[in-house]
């Protein structure tokens, strides 16, 4: 009787723990936000990109066996400038037209030591048809269930990666030698996700 009883809670031991696999999240694009910032002139000036989806999962208590995938609309691009925002789907930078889609396929993802929440995501990013990894510092803010019974996680990230390094080379030279935009290119993410049912 005393070996069923064993038996019967490693069995329960054992469910619980199937239970807390990684859940396949979606990206709510209406309540997330995908932005950028780069050097022109003398001031950093920031923008956006208004549609993108994407899919991974995650488990909270594994934050290393995260996979996913994150795709943007080239397109979509959103500077609050819309000659600039014209130019930025032009050939001289993102050339929309041939390159209509920005994507980052997470290939592997390092936790921090002291804070489980935060962790480091090493994937693949393709801009302009190329491809160079890339790391992001991230965080997950935590899970939530919204007033409609839906489980909700939250995700940022941060990171810098270097537009010449995708071929995105426009630039001008000012009076002073100096360039009129910056190389490097700041990126902000915040994801709000639903978890896939």
């Amino acid at each position: 009787m005393f070996a069923k009883h064993i038996a019967l809670l490693a069995m329960a031991a054992l469910s619980a723990s199937h239970s807390a696999i990684a859940a396949t999240y979606v990206i709510d694009a209406s309540h997330s936000n995908v932005g950028f910032s780069i050097r022109h002139l003398l001031a950093k000036v920031s923008g956006s990109f208004n549609e993108f989806e994407g899919e991974f999962n995650f488990d909270p208590a594994k934050v290393e066996a995260m996979t996913g995938k994150v795709a943007i609309k080239t397109a979509s691009i959103n500077t609050n400038n819309a000659k600039r925002d014209e130019h930025l789907r032009a050939p001289d930078f993102f050339d929309a037209a041939k390159n209509p889609e920005l994507s980052f396929v997470i290939k592997k993802v390092t936790a921090d030591k002291k804070d489980k929440k935060k962790f480091k995501i090493e994937g693949d990013f393709t801009m302009h048809g190329m491809t160079h990894p890339e790391t992001l510092a991230a965080e997950y803010v935590g899970t939530e269930k919204d007033p409609w019974g839906n489980t909700k996680a939250g995700f940022s990230a941060a990171g810098k990666l270097s537009r010449k390094k995708y071929g995105i080379t426009w630039n001008k030279t000012l009076d002073s030698g100096n360039l009129l935009l910056g190389d490097d290119v700041e990126v902000q993410i915040n994801f709000e996700a639903a978890e896939k049912k």
